[in-house]
């Protein structure tokens, strides 16, 4: 696994003037296309200086959602869930009950102007958001998201536990990750996450750490401070 150090990426995604991003959380299933447009309206509103920053935390109804990178064939079962077309980067992703996605209103004016370097940091973010319940994870060089290596007698696997596709606008971030709680993973099934086959897919409860939404909230707020600085309450867009 590749190890990139919170240090390569802190000291550009801090805020200088220390303004703190909102933090929100919906109760309830939030349908796709309207969570796309709340964004979109919010992205448009930070880029215009009418709104702070927002991390928005949700849970969708079972769906698929496909990245400007997708391609057809790695639709495995068109008819299982409803499949939205995304303008976020990346490939086919699931989202369901049990999975923690977490939109990511940033503006990036403020931090830095450096795409790679954001992408660095949600992947810190997230490996740190882990690291709170001890578990190690870490990327790999030509896959997106966050992994996991497992090991037992006579085998070993590496599992993907939380991906990443985001869309920046006017340097204004949004679309974000989504971290694996306790889904049904056989809902993956449908497709080829993220277009990689010759790996699979876990969740924290599926590596034996029974963490609640409530608790993974907390970590990944832990995690969030350090790396992209404080957050205060706010008002979820649905």
């Amino acid at each position: 696994m590749v190890s990139r150090t919170l240090s390569d990426t802190v000291s550009k995604l801090i805020r200088a003037d220390g303004r703190p991003a909102e933090w929100a959380v919906s109760s309830g299933y939030v349908d796709y296309p309207e969570a796309v447009e709340a964004m979109e309206a919010r992205a448009a509103a930070i880029a215009a200086g009418e709104a702070p920053e927002l991390i928005w935390l949700l849970e969708h109804p079972p769906l698929y959602t496909a990245g400007v990178s997708s391609k057809d064939d790695d639709l495995l079962d068109a008819g299982r869930f409803p499949v939205h077309r995304s303008g976020r980067g990346g490939q086919f992703t699931y989202h369901g009950p049990g999975q923690r996605v977490a939109y990511v209103m940033l503006d990036l004016n403020q931090r830095g102007k450096d795409v790679r370097a954001f992408v660095r940091g949600l992947e810190q973010w997230i490996i740190g958001g882990l690291g709170e319940f001890g578990v190690n994870a870490d990327v790999r060089d030509g896959r997106v998201g966050v992994w996991v290596e497992r090991k037992g007698p006579g085998w070993s696997r590496e599992d993907k536990i939380a991906a990443i596709g985001v869309k920046v606008r006017k340097w204004v971030s949004f679309h974000g990750i989504s971290l694996n709680v306790e889904p049904d993973l056989s809902h993956f099934g449908g497709i080829v996450p993220c277009g990689i086959s010759e790996h699979g897919v876990t969740s924290l409860v599926d590596l034996g750490v029974p963490a609640t939404m409530d608790e993974a909230d907390e970590a990944l707020r832990t995690s969030f401070r350090r790396v992209f600085g404080p957050v205060a309450a706010g008002a979820a867009p649905i």
